[in-house]
């Protein structure tokens, strides 16, 4: 997916690629930030990609286990773009890659 070339940030300094390791921390702050909203995110197994979903009244996201650590954070970030991130508190740069992340999709 060329979209991976699109994963990296503009600061003051000038743009910074998102490093391979940087993922799963990424991937684990957005969690974070998923939960302070009240949605559980679960890692599961199976033939689809992942999204966000209501579940008998749970705001659950389901990302696919065996998807790289780039296409989760992909589907983390689009999952927190429709539970509303936009309206919290988050630091510069988590906010900077979050809105990078969405305009590339």
């Amino acid at each position: 997916m060329s979209g991976w070339c699109l994963l990296s940030y503009l600061n003051r300094s000038g743009k910074m690629k998102i490093k391979e390791r940087e993922f799963e921390t990424l991937l684990q702050d957005l969690k974070q930030i998923a939960t302070e909203m009240g949605a559980k995110v679960r890692f599961e197994r199976g033939d689809f990609k992942g999204g966000y979903c209501i579940l008998k009244d749970d705001r659950t996201i389901v990302i696919n286990k065996l998807s790289t650590f780039q296409r989760k954070v992909i589907i983390l970030t689009n999952a927190l773009k429709e539970l509303g991130v936009n309206d919290i508190y988050l630091p510069p740069k988590l906010r900077e890659i979050i809105e990078e992340i969405a305009d590339a999709q």
